[in-house]
């Protein structure tokens, strides 16, 4: 099972798994307090595609079709994800504010179609 949960929320143990998915640690919260098991900057968007971005719900759309062309070349790094699924709670973590609108949410949607 595939979860997303906000970083700056309490870490729970039905967690599992507990996957930074970020580019950049998030403000304002220690390594001690996220509880982090693995932080996979390889799989979140570049810094380019962030900054485009921007978490604007109006190029969601967009975002989304950016972000899984990037993902087709870390096939292996998201495989592990599938698999690691199968066993086991993974709970994906981000930062953003947007709950619906963030990579997080892309980067399910994507291991889910996988």
């Amino acid at each position: 099972m595939i979860r997303i949960k906000r970083i700056y929320e309490e870490p729970s143990a039905d967690d599992g798994l507990r996957v930074l998915v970020d580019r950049l640690w998030p403000r304002g919260i220690s390594k001690a307090r996220a509880q982090v098991d693995r932080w996979e900057k390889d799989i979140s968007p570049t810094t380019e595609l962030r900054h485009w971005f921007g978490h604007d719900p109006a190029k969601w759309e967009e975002f989304l079709q950016r972000y899984r062309a990037e993902l087709e070349d870390k096939k292996e790094l998201l495989s592990q994800l599938r698999e690691e699924a199968d066993e086991r709670t993974v709970t994906l973590l981000y930062a953003a504010k947007d709950e619906e609108h963030n990579n997080a949410v892309a980067l399910k949607r994507y291991i889910e179609e996988g």
